[in-house]
């Protein structure tokens, strides 16, 4: 899936999960604007985490050489694209590592514990989101735009911070699932171990493309990355996305005002 398919999936998942817009999977999850407005940015950035493992996906040009450094490690460490970085156990790990980011407090003058961690967290993923997306140019205005989230809710809306482990694993799932959907495919359930098919599997017209020779699991409904049907889907989450945060925008204005 191409980056911004993988970014605007995230925001939808998010919207969905917690909007107050009454469609799809509304209220599993509830939140009040602010959270589902900052969640879907920080989710749209966590969408693009597992191509981490890239050395020419958006992520690795957010900071100059030391985002195509980090960039090639984990390429390197986890096998290269679409191996350990695109595994649930990665997912695992990132939700460990969300949460123990969201853990991460400073005790400031007058402002008492300050959720430092995710904080940092999600000035980083809302500029990966939104550059991604296009919504700017720069990757400084991307930056900029992302620490002013961040900070606004560090100091005027703390206890917002909750959902934000889930916010980055439902980003990261997002974009397996994405993945998963195209020809490419997954490493299976079980990566490092990646069992190939046996050789009767080739032969079988429908099991062969799901169960690939290399070993990958594919739902491929989407074809290639970047195929006309990756965009139509794309182009529906964005609307999706953009109706579902204007009735935030809508909620949080008009806070009485019930939309369901």
């Amino acid at each position: 899936m191409l980056g911004v398919n993988h970014a605007t999936s995230g925001a939808a998942a998010w919207i969905a999960l917690t909007g107050a817009m009454p469609l799809l999977t509304t209220g599993a999850y509830p939140l009040d604007p602010i959270g589902v407005l900052a969640g879907a940015t920080v989710c749209a950035g966590a969408a693009l985490l597992p191509d981490a493992d890239h050395h020419g996906a958006t992520i690795s040009r957010a900071v100059p050489v030391l985002g195509r450094l980090t960039a090639e490690v984990v390429e390197t460490v986890s096998g290269g694209h679409r191996h350990g970085a695109h595994s649930l156990l990665a997912a695992v790990l990132v939700a460990a590592g969300a949460s123990a980011l969201g853990l991460a407090t400073l005790d400031v003058d007058g402002l008492g514990a300050v959720a430092v961690g995710a904080g940092i967290g999600t000035t980083a993923l809302t500029a990966f989101g939104v550059k991604a997306r296009g919504f700017v140019r720069s990757w400084w205005a991307a930056w900029a735009l992302g620490f002013a989230l961040g900070m606004c809710i560090v100091v005027f809306a703390p206890e917002q911070f909750g959902w934000f482990p889930l916010a980055v694993t439902l980003g990261f799932l997002a974009h397996l699932a994405g993945d998963l959907l195209t020809t490419g495919g997954l490493p299976g359930l079980f990566w490092p171990w990646v069992p190939r098919p046996p050789e009767f599997v080739a032969d079988l017209p429908v099991v062969n493309q799901v169960w690939r020779p290399n070993g990958f699991v594919a739902l491929p409904i989407l074809g290639d990355t970047g195929s006309w049907r990756e965009r139509a889907l794309g182009a529906v989450l964005a609307l999706y996305a953009a109706v579902g945060t204007t009735a935030e925008l809508i909620r949080w204005a008009w806070p009485h005002l019930h939309l369901g």
